[in-house]
């Protein structure tokens, strides 16, 4: 069975247009709240009609090769069953290129570095268009409130006010258009910015051009998030409702500049050109459809960093956590402990930062990486594809030449407010870095035996009268990808440790598909009535709530007679009493006599201390704790075949001196 994501790639409709309006271009929709400010900022006070006509076709041409080329047209086309983002996209390579989980981790991080800030600075930016009216009013505190009460919101579900998104976004885009337009007109002039002569002009021959990327890549931020909400609307509706999404954006930029161009004072007394070009009777509605926006495109961020966030469990890039589906809808999740690790740091950024002109500056770095990173894996995707090498190196160079110079503009601001998503990028890299190294080191430990090996032990351990019976179902969780084997330990647990007795032993095991809405499950009955292993195959998309599968697959073989759940117990069949089941979760931890290589030591320290975020095997895979039993196990037996020390009898040792103490 698998699940369907909300319009997916049927045929396009109006429904689905403005649907996907709401849901995949908040970001990118939101942009010129700030885009022109932090422009105009920058500027130097060297404003005149070469300058804006550079700095229009700066914007038109990034939103023309950046977005519209990279993502829309290519990168998108990269859907893992229909799924996009970057996660999504190292699923599709990473078999053949085991290391690119270094590229994932980096893009991965920085997107949810990015999504610190840009709540944080769409809400600041709309509450500051208030201040046109009513100068003295305080931003900070209205901001947080807004703030507060969008995260506040996440446990309880956004499906119903979620419908309204896509209609609040059409006004949107319309006003931005309507909001521009006049101005063209007045100034037809500033339609040759088209001509990307003004563009090469501005960032080679005017002074300070090219710091000015930093800000004009501030016009495509949102293009990572389209990707990542590939699965949500499908590439047919993004594709089309983003032809009109850039005409409204391109109008409202050019309306923009024109009043720009028309004033008469210095650049760095104008205020926000957002707001200025509205109308003074629109103003109010102006900044309540502005905030409005900005709630929405802060919403899919935070939405999108809790999906990347179950991506990477999934992908054994981080901790299990508690994901929650406040919906009915699937593709809708709450995760409380990344929610409010966003929410204390959206507060820091609006606290350290005051307004959005100071918090340009740290938005934009995390995302250009996340940016080149897509790049790169790209490039995998593609030649996987046998893209001619010639158009390899077209778009690879094309876009890390762009990319770079975006990167290196922005690390122009680096000390002025970069580093703080530098910062959290780096923390939350070097966490998903060690995580998944430790959990190789784990599984490099890992012993698995044949389990036909042990066929006529668990067929006369079931039978062994003198044997109390532990249970009459016992079930263990394997990770034994193949049928035949079995871990060392589950076969040390079950006659060595406290010999277990039950009429039938099942081995669970799942299986996480690069498919991300895969879920569907396989029976073998290897020991017919005593052994059966079930290997569930579950989408990285698709949180593994195993006791749930698990008592599906149970009801399915009940009606297929393929297993009888009443008890074997006389007196309790009887009566039709269910059977009994228990768990055994086999918990590895590193035992004191042995050391792993200094580096690998370092790996596994820091893995225990992360280890501190996560959920429990019991709690992680939805399993009743009042049946679980947790066993503690080494992570590596000492090799015991090697004679540790040398054994003396005898008076050999009489008279001899002792070095050591007990």
């Amino acid at each position: 069975m698998k699940s369907s994501n909300i319009i997916g790639n049927k045929a396009v409709s109006l429904t689905g247009l403005i649907i996907t309006l709401g849901i995949v271009f908040g970001d990118l929709g939101t942009s010129p709240l700030y885009v022109m400010q932090a422009i105009v900022q920058g500027s130097g006070g060297n404003i005149d009609a070469d300058f804006m006509l550079g700095v229009v076709s700066c914007l038109i041409w990034t939103l023309t090769l950046q977005t519209t080329v990279k993502y829309v047209l290519i990168t998108m086309r990269a859907d893992n069953h229909g799924e996009g983002g970057i996660l999504a996209l190292y699923a599709l390579v990473r078999k053949k290129k085991r290391k690119l989980y270094i590229l994932a981790i980096i893009g991965a991080s920085a997107l949810l570095a990015d999504g610190v800030i840009t709540p944080s600075i769409t809400v600041v930016s709309a509450v500051e268009g208030l201040q046109l009216n009513f100068p003295k009013l305080h931003v900070i505190p209205l901001a947080l409130s807004i703030i507060a009460l969008l995260f506040l919101i996440q446990k309880f579900g956004t499906a119903s006010i979620g419908k309204s998104f896509g209609p609040i976004m059409l006004i949107w885009f319309v006003t931005l258009a309507g909001l521009g337009l006049p101005y063209v007109i007045q100034m037809p002039m500033i339609l040759r910015a088209f001509n990307p002569v003004y563009a090469i002009k501005l960032l080679f021959l005017h002074p300070g051009g090219f710091a000015l990327l930093g800000a004009v890549f501030l016009v495509t931020t949102g293009a990572e998030a389209l990707y990542s909400d590939l699965g949500h609307c499908g590439y047919r509706n993004i594709r089309i409702s983003w032809l009109f999404v850039k005409v409204t954006l391109i109008i409202n930029y050019m309306g923009q500049a024109a009043w720009i161009l028309m004033q008469k004072v210095p650049s760095d007394s104008l205020p926000n050109p957002f707001f200025a070009i509205m109308p003074h009777w629109f103003l109010p509605f102006g900044v309540v459809i502005s905030t409005a926006a900005a709630v929405i495109a802060s919403q899919a961020l935070i939405s999108g960093s809790f999906t990347i966030i179950s991506e990477a469990v999934s992908l054994n890039f981080w901790p299990k956590l508690r994901i929650n589906y406040p919906t009915t809808n699937k593709g809708q999740m709450y995760i409380s402990s990344v929610n409010w690790m966003l929410f204390v740091a959206c507060v820091l950024v609006i606290l350290m930062f005051r307004n959005s002109s100071n918090m340009q500056a740290a938005y934009g770095l995390s995302i250009t990486i996340t940016m080149l990173m897509t790049t790169l894996l790209m490039l995998f995707y593609l030649k996987r594809r046998h893209l001619s090498k010639i158009l390899l190196v077209a778009f690879t160079g094309t876009y890390l030449f762009i990319e770079g110079s975006f990167l290196a503009a922005n690390m122009l601001k680096f000390s002025h407010g970069g580093w703080f998503t530098g910062l959290l990028d780096r923390i939350i890299s070097y966490a998903m870095y060690m995580w998944f190294q430790a959990r190789r080191i784990k599984n490099r430990f890992t012993r698995f035996v044949h389990i036909k090996d042990y066929y006529e032990q668990l067929k006369d351990l079931s039978r062994d009268k003198e044997i109390p019976k532990y249970s009459t179902h016992l079930v263990y969780l394997t990770r034994a990808d193949k049928i035949a084997d079995v871990e060392a330990k589950i076969m040390y647990s079950v006659f060595s440790k406290s010999p277990k007795r039950a009429d039938t032993y099942w081995l669970l095991h799942v299986h996480i598909c690069d498919d991300p809405h895969t879920l569907e499950y396989s029976v073998d009955h290897l020991i017919p009535g005593v052994l059966i292993r079930v290997e569930f195959r579950v989408g990285f998309k698709v949180q593994p709530r195993i006791n749930l599968f698990f008592s599906e697959v149970l009801r399915n073989m009940v009606e297929n007679d393929e297993v009888n759940m009443l008890s074997n117990y006389p007196s309790l069949r009887k009566h039709n009493v269910a059977a009994d089941f228990r768990y055994i979760i086999i918990h590895r931890v590193q035992n004191y006599d042995f050391d792993f290589p200094g580096n690998e030591q370092f790996i596994m320290d820091n893995y225990r201390f992360i280890s501190l975020l996560a959920l429990s095997d019991v709690k992680a895979y939805g399993l009743d704790s009042g049946n679980v039993l947790t066993e503690v196990v080494p992570l590596v037996n000492t090799d015991i075949s090697k004679p540790l020390m040398k054994r003396v009898d005898g008076d050999k040792n009489i008279g001899k001196e002792s070095s050591g103490i007990i």
